[in-house]
């Protein structure tokens, strides 16, 4: 009989379903019933905050971006936007979906407008994985430290993507915004560019740079896009910005 218990157990933990997580790096492939082929939506989520990025498939143009904090209750997203080229009144105010899971790799969010399926592009983890605020870049040679506030830089990087926002809550403005995949190796931190707001000529540009984290801050060094070298220290965003 123990031995019987001991089986139903084991078998019964088989199936278990595993903690769902966001988490990671998402494509839209559906709105409102009509598959997504004319542009690439991509969506980082993060220790708490997501961020979304669009580009044309055709001639990589930038579509637009968003992003900002959630919460997940019982079975509601809920969105607080920061950024939102797309609409601005919808910066700073919650915005509600339900949202089901149809497998691991799939959910379904639908409100009063819209229905959206977004299908999980991967669960790459590193230690870069999380939301990060840039607080210190390197000008004539000495560190200079930045205090994030209503203006602030961002980069979110999981599930092998990354995307980085310039950004002013306050003015509801955004300054600039690109990303696209990386890779980070053995100190090597290495960005594949898909999208970028103010220059779709760089998609497909490839950058190096060499990384360390240090004391649970991100240090980042190499040359820019442009050519130009920077050193720039970026700190965990739940850790350092303050509202």
């Amino acid at each position: 009989m123990k031995h019987l218990l001991l089986l139903c157990v084991f078998f019964l933990g088989l199936f278990v379903p595993k903690a769902q997580t966001m988490e990671g790096a998402w494509k839209l492939t559906s709105l409102n019933g009509e598959a997504v082929t004319n542009r690439e939506v991509i969506k980082i989520v993060q220790d708490g905050y997501f961020a979304l990025g669009s580009r044309d498939v055709v001639d990589n143009s930038f579509l637009g971006a968003a992003g900002g904090e959630f919460r997940i209750d019982n079975k509601k997203l809920i969105e607080i936007r920061d950024f939102d080229t797309y609409d601005d009144s919808k910066i700073g105010i919650e915005h509600q979906y339900l949202m089901t899971w149809v497998n691991e790799s799939r959910i379904q969010l639908s409100s009063a407008t819209s229905f959206k399926v977004w299908e999980r592009v991967s669960v790459n983890n590193d230690d870069l994985n999380g939301n990060w605020v840039i607080t210190g870049r390197q000008r004539d040679g000495e560190m200079k430290t930045m205090t994030p506030g209503d203006r602030r830089t961002i980069k979110i990087i999981g599930g092998g993507r990354f995307q980085w926002i310039a950004f002013n809550s306050a003015t509801k403005t955004l300054g600039a915004s690109g990303g696209g995949t990386y890779t980070a190796q053995r100190g090597v931190y290495t960005e594949h560019i898909r999208f970028f707001s103010k220059d779709k000529d760089r998609v497909g540009a490839v950058l190096k740079f060499n990384y360390e984290v240090i004391n649970g801050e991100w240090h980042h060094q190499g040359n820019s896009s442009k050519g130009q070298p920077i050193f720039e220290i970026w700190s965990p965003y739940q850790d350092t910005y303050q509202k």
